[in-house]
């Protein structure tokens, strides 16, 4: 059973017009996968790899067990992020939006229909579900993106172009934003991020060797974003993702963020 997680009221939000909107609802499956629901009702996944993720609690290893699926997004190619997304597409005839170059790749490989695998890059903005609707925006990220994908006729796998890693701001219909940075490095341009979009809550990769380590994530905070609130992932999954919210909080000192460190399978509320 889903514990829920009631991290912050609503009065701590910026405007009045938070406190008389439907909430946003934030489930976190390890790893960087998350099931987003707006407060209009549309249901994103980001980064869905569920079935072999050790992190991910056994009531939600099966597909159908997140429930309906309005939009998928997937930040770069690793299989860590990509995984159970064609599945999920196929499933819920939703599209699977990625790097540019990923999103051709699934095409010519067959692995979605190209109307599964629909096409933008970073600086582009979609409204996916019509204007005044959820935007949800590509960002840059410091990481790679090949595809290693086994040909089901020959079993041989082979590594494919995955396009350029991406993270993403979604705007909610409400106006609360959220940044998922997928795997990345950390990099001056966050100030150029956290300028043009002001995140509320930032999704933010902790676990060191592969992605920031939590003394990164620290700066990318204090220096960078300043985000009211922050939720830690991408640690803990594989030994070399040695970073811990603990460490990640002692790296921030005094701050006005709001650290929440959900476990997998719970979900915040805003």
């Amino acid at each position: 059973m889903l514990r829920t997680l009631f991290a912050v009221a609503l009065a701590l939000l910026t405007g009045a017009a938070f406190a008389q909107e439907k909430k946003t609802e934030v489930l976190w499956l390890g790893q960087a996968a998350f099931r987003i629901t707006t407060p209009g009702g549309k249901v994103i996944m980001i980064d869905p790899w569920m079935r072999t993720n050790p992190k991910t609690p056994a009531g939600f290893k099966g597909l159908e067990s997140v429930g309906k699926i309005d939009l998928i997004l997937v930040t770069h190619a690793h299989f860590d992020h990509f995984a159970d997304a064609p599945d999920l597409a196929k499933m819920h005839n939703a599209p699977m939006y990625g790097p540019a170059g990923l999103g051709n790749t699934v095409a010519t490989l067959g692995i979605l229909p190209e109307k599964l695998a629909p096409r933008f890059g970073k600086g582009g903005t979609i409204e996916p579900f019509g204007a005044g609707g959820v935007k949800i925006t590509a960002t840059r990220a410091e990481h790679s993106s090949e595809l290693v994908w086994k040909d089901p006729a020959t079993g041989k796998a082979a590594t494919h172009p995955g396009g350029e890693p991406v993270g993403y701001v979604l705007e909610m219909e409400n106006g609360f934003r959220i940044y998922h940075m997928g795997d990345t490095g950390l990099f001056g341009d966050l100030a150029l991020i956290a300028d043009l979009y002001k995140p509320d809550l930032v999704l933010m990769p902790i676990g060191g060797h592969f992605v920031m380590s939590p003394k990164d994530a620290a700066i990318a905070v204090n220096r960078y974003l300043k985000p009211r609130f922050v939720i830690p992932m991408h640690y803990g999954t594989i030994p070399v993702l040695k970073g811990t919210p603990d460490e990640f909080k002692q790296a921030l000192g005094t701050t006005a963020t709001r650290v929440i460190v959900p476990q997998p399978g719970e979900k915040v509320e805003f």
